[in-house]
């Protein structure tokens, strides 16, 4: 597992170097009150990480949160019902002994 994690932080990291290295035109982003002036790939590798950012973070207020909560009250639920264990029934000994 280990391996293939590290196979695919090397090809992100190689994308984002290609990525990079043919996109080097400068450009200017304007803003509300002041301008960035960049090269192309990193704007594009920065708008590729916010929208990741962004993502995640809806996925996680929108999905993720409610159904812990949801798992949070089934625990509390299911502990506040929990009823204790029966004693276990006393077994006779098997006539057979293995042989």
């Amino acid at each position: 597992m280990k391996i293939v994690r590290l196979v695919i932080l090397l090809a992100v990291l190689i994308g984002g170097l290609v990525i990079g290295s043919l996109n080097s035109q400068p450009i200017e982003i304007s803003l509300a009150f002041w301008v960035l002036k960049t090269t192309s790939g990193i704007a594009i590798i920065a708008s590729l990480l916010l929208g990741a950012l962004v993502g995640g973070g809806m996925v996680m207020a929108g999905l993720v949160v409610p159904m812990y909560a949801k798992l949070r009250r089934a625990n509390k639920a299911a502990a506040a019902t929990a009823v204790e264990p029966a004693a276990p029934a006393v077994q006779t000994p098997s006539p057979f002994d293995g042989r």
